[in-house]
């Protein structure tokens, strides 16, 4: 939690128990959920809280860079609490993200030393495909359909 209170700090924002419970949630879920996916955990918790306090905290910790926030192809966007350097794959089929840790930075860092005139402070991959729930469930469809 101290890292909150230090990002709330620097950014003049109040550390709200709202904020900290929504960061606490969010941190413990590794599925990348929507603000409306979120909302439905905190309510668990704080019963009171409105939809629009979780988007506006949500935002909040995204601009102070305290969580990551995922926007891929005009989707709902998402949420990450996983701050490690790492890419996400995207399934076409159900929407689910995952998390990709190892892949070689070096390639992509190779890459950017080329960029004429652009000074690169970042940069962010995305994979898209078929997760292996729903691979599997093509396969299962596509036996049933062959007998």
């Amino acid at each position: 939690m101290n890292d909150i209170r230090n990002q709330a700090d620097q950014s003049n924002q109040r550390n709200t128990k709202q904020r900290q419970i929504i960061l606490s949630e969010l941190r413990m879920l590794f599925s990348h959920p929507t603000a409306k996916e979120l909302y439905h955990i905190v309510r668990k918790r704080l019963p009171q809280i409105s939809l629009g306090t979780i988007y506006r905290n949500l935002e909040l910790l995204a601009q102070n860079k305290t969580i990551r926030k995922i926007e891929m192809g005009g989707l709902e966007a998402r949420f990450d609490g996983n701050l490690k350097p790492h890419h996400h794959a995207r399934c076409v089929e159900c929407g689910a993200i995952d998390d990709l840790f190892d892949l070689p930075e070096d390639i992509v860092q190779q890459r950017t030393m080329n960029f004429d005139n652009y000074d690169v402070y970042g940069y962010r991959i995305d994979f898209y495909g078929l997760c292996p729930r729903c691979k599997s469930k093509r396969a299962d469809s596509g036996d049933r359909q062959a007998h």
